[in-house]
């Protein structure tokens, strides 16, 4: 079959790519995911996706290469191997970010780019099928449901109220007018399971001749005739395939892994592809530069009684949550555990920088520590705009080597001092009213890591990705040279050729990136068909 379309990816950004070219525009369409094509029934529900978060089996585990800054740590970074991508496999919040993260994409690209927030936001809400928001921000029309959580524990509300107490004001809509304050988050959920990419948009062509979806097949290479992407290469079944596209290809294979594929298709740094003996069709010194991720510092404190979810995923407790979902959908199964966050900045200005999450358990990293469950409480704070700048090279030639990611976390030094003020904040957040009265002590950093030399240590130590990475292929100006794709994603020196994904964003968002991923990609596809004006409802 001819395509006019080859998109080299199954993720978020694919999913919504692939469902407006076929159903928008009579566009034939191949999409290549290298994962399989369904994930485990027990992630459609809001609360599954904690039984694999350690697990392998929908993820990718990249491990980043040795931190000198982190004494040598080299955290785990995951990605989704799964058709949908992240949105398959996350915590299904649904955050945008910041109308300053839009305007900064703008201000970035020298204006009148495309990329700011009154540009976006018509694609946040042409998507959005939300059943609490209705207004300027919000819509109710699309085919992704976002909702609030089916249910919330006692440890979540006594965060609210402490939050309030350290004089963050409650905010009912991350998503609206401004991100500040403390509240619930909505969540990609629908009539109690996940919203996720496949089910909100690809399903709506899954049947459409024009749509060819492969699975389990890993893209090796994009083709050239010159500079001219001509199609892609892929392995299915052990056998190596070949495909073509008459209009354009389009890469969406992840942050960490569109990096290694434009590299192994000769479009990287020039020097970088001839150590590793790969001919040079474009000369791109930013492919693979850029990396930016959210990062997070637990602390976490024991609770004097059963306020959280501690013990509700085993034994009778999961069986009795298990049957009173499946019989009338409520109960903890519709919920995914981390409800409530507060948006705040340390230094006082009214953008924040820092999102706090309550987790009503004992979470953390099995690789850090072996502390033991038991009723407590996670306050962990991710860092919003990273200051940091990591990268993504080739291991080798072999396509399925996982990249060698250096993440950079901590690797200026704002970014440790926000932290660790983060780290003193959710400290005097649990001795704040109501929490310091269900809290019975501090398990870490533990009381008696107090001056500035062992909380860095601490930090070092506990630091983890918030799974947002973003920039290795990011959009620039023309005169940008570490520039990979221009404002309509076109990838520098190349014709046919664009990047669609979380990789093509210059500056990270400052929140979730899922959602920001979805309207990327419906951005994209205005773009690709000169588009001008509010997006159809997806």
């Amino acid at each position: 079959m001819a395509y006019d379309y080859v998109i080299a990816g199954g993720g978020s950004a694919a999913c919504v790519a692939a469902t407006r070219l076929v159903r928008d525009h009579d566009a034939r369409v191949l999409l290549i995911e290298r994962g399989p094509a369904r994930y485990a029934r027990l992630m459609k529900m809001p609360a599954g996706y904690l039984k694999y978060l350690a697990r392998d089996d929908f993820l990718e585990m990249h491990k980043t290469v040795p931190q000198p800054q982190l004494d040598g740590r080299a955290p785990i970074v995951p990605q989704a191997r799964v058709l949908g991508g992240g949105s398959s496999v996350n915590a299904m919040v649904y955050m945008r970010g910041q109308q300053e993260d839009y305007d900064g994409w703008d201000s970035f690209l020298g204006g009148e780019s495309g990329w700011s927030y009154a540009d976006m936001l018509p694609h946040f809400r042409a998507m959005e099928r939300n059943t609490k928001f209705n207004d300027v921000y919000h819509g109710i029309d699309g085919s992704l449901w976002v909702s609030e959580p089916g249910y919330t524990v006692e440890m979540t509300e006594a965060f609210m109220l402490a939050a309030q107490g350290c004089g963050i004001s409650y905010n009912p809509d991350f998503n609206g007018a401004k991100q500040a304050g403390v509240g619930l988050m909505q969540h990609t959920i629908g009539r109690h399971e996940r919203s996720d990419a496949v089910r909100s948009f690809l399903s709506q062509v899954m049947d459409d001749p024009r749509l060819t979806v492969v699975t389990s097949a890993l893209a090796t290479r994009i083709l050239f005739e010159g500079s001219r992407a001509t199609g892609v290469e892929y392995v299915v079944d052990g056998k190596t395939e070949q495909t073509f596209a008459e209009a354009e290809i389009l890469v969406a294979t992840g942050t960490y892994n569109t990096a290694k594929l434009l590299m192994l298709s000769g479009a990287g740094p020039a020097d970088h592809l001839r150590e590793h003996g790969i001919d040079v069709t474009i000369d791109l010194p930013g492919v693979g530069q850029s990396l930016q991720d959210h990062h997070e510092v637990p602390v976490i404190s024991a609770t004097n009684r059963p306020v959280g979810y501690f013990g509700e995923d085993r034994g009778w407790p999961m069986i009795r949550n298990g049957l009173q979902y499946l019989a009338f959908r409520t109960g903890p199964v519709t919920t995914t555990g981390i409800e409530a966050c507060a948006f705040y900045d340390p230094d006082g200005s009214d953008r924040p920088i820092i999102q706090l999450y309550c987790a009503p358990i004992v979470y953390l990293d099995r690789d850090v520590t072996d502390l033991q469950p038991t009723h407590g409480v996670t306050l962990t704070s991710c860092l919003l705009r990273p200051k940091a700048r990591g990268s993504v090279r080739l291991r080798s030639t072999d396509p399925a080597a996982l990249p060698l990611v250096d993440c950079r976390f901590f690797g200026h030094d704002d970014d440790l001092r926000l932290t660790l003020e983060a780290v003193r904040f959710a400290r005097s957040l649990l001795a704040t009213e109501p929490a310091v009265s269900v809290v019975s002590n501090e398990m870490l950093p533990g009381t008696d890591i107090q001056s500035d030399d062992d909380l860095r240590a601490y930090c070092n130590k506990t630091v983890k990705t918030n799974y947002h990475p973003i920039g290795t292929a990011r959009m620039g100006r023309d005169d940008d040279p570490m520039a990979v794709v221009d404002s309509k994603l076109r990838v520098r020196g190349a014709e046919n050729l664009r990047v669609i994904d979380c990789s093509a964003m210059p500056l990270i968002p400052s929140g979730n990136t899922n959602a920001p991923a979805l309207a990327f990609a419906d951005r994209a596809v205005a773009i690709i068909r000169d588009q001008a004006g509010t997006p159809s409802p997806l």
